[in-house]
C-alpha cells in the first residue's frame, strides 16, 4: 500500500473527523478560562493535544480490539481485520501520537505535563473496560469529558472546580450515546462475553438509561450556565443543545436503530459546535 493510501486508511481508522465531538467543549473551557482567547500559541497546542490524544486512543482501541473486530460482522471490515494495516503499524502510530500528546502537554505548562500520563491511562485503559464492566460507556465518556478540564488547566495552570461540571456533562453525554451505540452489538457482545448496558439489561432498558443520562446532561449544563453567569447567548446555547438532544432521541427507538449513526455522529457534532458558538458569543459580549 502506498503512502497516500496508507495515510487515508489511517485517518479512516481513527475517524479523525470525529475529533469535533470533544474539541468544541475544550475550546469552550478555553474561552471561559481566558475570558476570550488565550493567544495563538496556547490555542495551537491545545488543538495539537486534543487531536493527538484522540488519535492515540482510537488507534490503540483498534489495536486492542483487532481480534474482537474480526469476529463482529459490523466491524470486521476495519483496517486491521481487513488486512489494510498491520498491528505493528497501528501500535507504532499509537506510540507516535502518544508522544505527540506529551510534547503538546509539555509546551502548555508544568501541570499539563504532570497530568499527561494519567490522561493517557484513561484514554488507553478504556479499550479493556468492556471486558470487565458493563459501565465502560462512562469510562469512554470520561475520556472525552476530560477535555474541558484539561483545556482550562492549559490556560490557567490550575483547575477551577466549576469546570468539572462541564466535564461531568460531557461524560454523561458521550456515555449515554455509547449506550445507544452498543445496542448494535447486542447479539455479538452476548455471544463473546463482552459487557455493556444493553447486553446486561436489554435494549429497551438501555434506551431508558441513555435518556436518564441525557436528562442529567441538560441539568448539568443549566448548573454550568449559572456558575459562569451566562447571558442570553449562553442560555440560548443550552436550550438549543437540550432541544437537539431531545430530537436525537426522537429519531431512534429500541425497535428502529436505522438512524443511530446519524444521531450519534452527525447530530452530536452539531450539538458540540452549536454550544461552542453560543458560548463564544456570550463571552464576546461580556468582554
Amino acid at each position: 500500500m502506498g503512502l497516500v493510501a496508507k495515510t487515508r486508511t489511517t485517518l479512516e481508522m481513527i475517524k479523525w473527523e470525529h475529533s469535533i465531538f470533544a474539541l468544541p467543549f475544550a475550546l469552550t473551557a478555553m474561552l471561559l478560562a481566558s475570558h476570550g482567547t488565550p493567544g495563538w500559541r496556547t490555542l495551537s497546542w491545545i488543538i495539537v493535544a486534543m487531536v493527538t490524544a484522540r488519535s492515540c486512543a482510537m488507534a490503540f482501541n483498534r489495536w486492542a480490539d483487532a481480534d474482537l473486530d474480526a469476529e463482529n460482522p459490523r466491524t470486521r471490515s476495519r483496517a486491521i481485520p481487513a488486512g489494510l494495516l498491520s498491528r505493528e503499524f497501528v501500535l507504532g502510530f499509537t506510540i507516535l501520537t502518544g508522544l505527540g500528546f506529551v510534547l503538546a502537554a509539555a509546551e502548555l505548562n508544568t501541570l499539563t505535563l504532570i497530568l499527561a500520563p494519567f490522561v493517557l491511562v484513561v484514554l488507553l485503559g478504556y479499550s479493556y473496560t468492556k471486558r470487565i464492566t458493563r459501565w465502560s460507556h462512562l469510562v469512554l465518556g470520561l475520556a472525552l469529558g476530560l477535555a474541558p478540564s484539561a483545556a482550562w488547566i492549559a490556560v490557567r495552570g490550575s483547575l477551577d472546580p466549576r469546570i468539572l461540571v462541564l466535564t461531568a456533562a460531557v461524560m454523561l453525554w458521550v456515555g449515554g450515546f455509547d449506550v445507544l451505540y452498543a445496542c448494535q452489538d447486542f447479539e455479538h457482545d452476548r455471544q463473546v462475553g463482552l459487557r455493556s448496558v444493553p447486553q446486561s439489561f436489554g435494549i429497551p432498558a438501555a434506551f431508558l438509561v441513555a435518556r436518564i443520562m441525557h436528562l442529567a446532561v441538560f441539568g448539568l449544563l443549566v448548573v454550568f450556565g449559572y456558575l459562569f453567569h451566562f447571558g442570553i447567548a449562553g442560555w440560548t446555547g443550552i436550550a438549543v443543545a437540550g432541544l437537539l438532544l431531545a430530537y436525537e432521541h426522537a429519531i431512534v427507538s429500541p425497535r428502529d436503530l436505522r438512524r443511530l449513526n446519524a444521531a450519534f455522529f452527525t447530530m452530536n457534532g452539531v450539538i458540540a459546535m452549536t454550544f461552542l458558538a453560543f458560548v463564544a458569543v456570550d463571552v464576546w459580549f461580556r468582554r
